[in-house]
């Protein structure tokens, strides 16, 4: 028996053991098995898979050794029943749950849930159906957890949520002989018309970082050209050679004729002045 299995059936350990109808009923259950033979084994021995296990009860008492397998185990006719219990790892989906989160906006959210068997007696002696229960359990957790998160935080904190989901989740299943392994956020939905809100802020946000980014630009050129005017007022040459550079970039650009009312010398007589 399992570590677990002496928390969980403790009560069943301090009951008294089998009455004297019962101890008849074997008996006879034993008789029955003999003269029936070879037919009586199609029915007494079972089989389970490596990843599974078999509770068995005998006239309605859990029989003691623990869940049986994987392999051959033998029941009684009539007396004995048994549950087999899947150990693999499970998964179902959590229904979309609208949700008013804490800044009063209305979501949809969806999960998947990932769980195993991990006290196969438990989880058939302390609940009736371990999965639906699990089910159940999770829908209405996810909803009271996202119901304390803002907008924001559900967006953002997906793996945090998850995290916070699948710790109480697995404290609730515990005494269930569920382990839940994983919890992932599928999907949020919002109305359609927070959707157009949200884009319209973000929209504005571009624009706004948009004029902010060409005015630090128009900054760092204008301070450039009053460096570059500063340098070439320090040198009148410089000025004149920026003056050549320019009608060389502009006969290379456009094969035209350019006609000058002044001519350069005149201009350097001008700037001497």
């Amino acid at each position: 028996m399992a570590p677990g299995d002496n928390r969980v059936h403790g009560v069943q350990e301090e009951e008294e053991g089998p009455g004297c109808c019962t101890t008849v009923l074997v008996f006879c259950s034993y008789i029955v098995f003999v003269f029936t033979l070879p037919f009586s084994l199609c029915y007494c021995i079972k089989t389970v898979a490596e990843y599974e296990r078999a509770i068995i009860f005998r006239a309605g008492r859990l029989l003691p050794g623990g869940p049986k397998g994987p392999g051959l185990f033998f029941i009684l006719p009539c007396i004995d029943e048994f549950r087999v219990v899947d150990l693999r790892t499970l998964s179902f989906d959590v229904p979309p749950q609208e949700i008013l989160s804490k800044d009063s906006v209305t979501v949809t959210v969806d999960a998947v849930v990932y769980f195993r068997v991990q006290d196969p007696t438990a989880s058939v002696l302390n609940v009736e159906n371990y999965k639906r229960a699990t089910e159940l359990l999770a829908a209405t957790t996810l909803r009271n957890i996202l119901g304390t998160k803002t907008l924001a935080e559900v967006l953002s904190h997906r793996d945090e949520i998850s995290a916070g989901l699948q710790s109480q989740l697995d404290v609730a299943t515990d005494p269930w002989g569920i382990k839940v392994e994983r919890v992932e956020i599928k999907d949020v939905r919002l109305p359609i018309q927070m959707q157009r809100a949200m884009a319209a802020e973000a929209e504005a946000s571009r624009e706004a970082r948009a004029k902010v980014i060409a005015a630090e630009g128009e900054q760092n050129a204008s301070r450039a050209l009053k460096e570059a005017a500063d340098i070439i007022a320090e040198s009148p040459n410089a000025l004149q050679l920026r003056y050549l550079q320019t009608l060389n970039s502009i006969s290379a650009e456009k094969n035209s004729t350019i006609i000058f009312p002044l001519p350069i010398d005149i201009l350097a007589g001008m700037m001497k002045k």
